[in-house]
């Protein structure tokens, strides 16, 4: 499973809320949902996020071993 994790902690030491990153990235609030859901979302977000936030992909996301929701 992938776990978006780290992103939200990025965020809160970033101090950037949620519907900033969504306006940021131009995103649907869908979008920000998965993200918040560990659901899956396009390389092309993953992407728009790292340009965003300046990061890279294991900044923002990592694998947990276990069952794929």
């Amino acid at each position: 499973m992938i776990s978006y994790k780290p992103l939200m902690k990025l965020m809160i030491d970033r101090d950037i809320q949620k519907q900033d990153l969504q306006k940021k990235i131009d995103v649907s609030w869908s979008t920000i949902a998965k993200l918040s859901k560990n659901q899956y979302v396009s390389l092309e977000v993953i992407d728009k996020i790292c340009t965003a936030l300046e990061c890279q992909p294991g900044d923002i996301m990592e694998h947990i071993k276990g069952d794929s929701e």
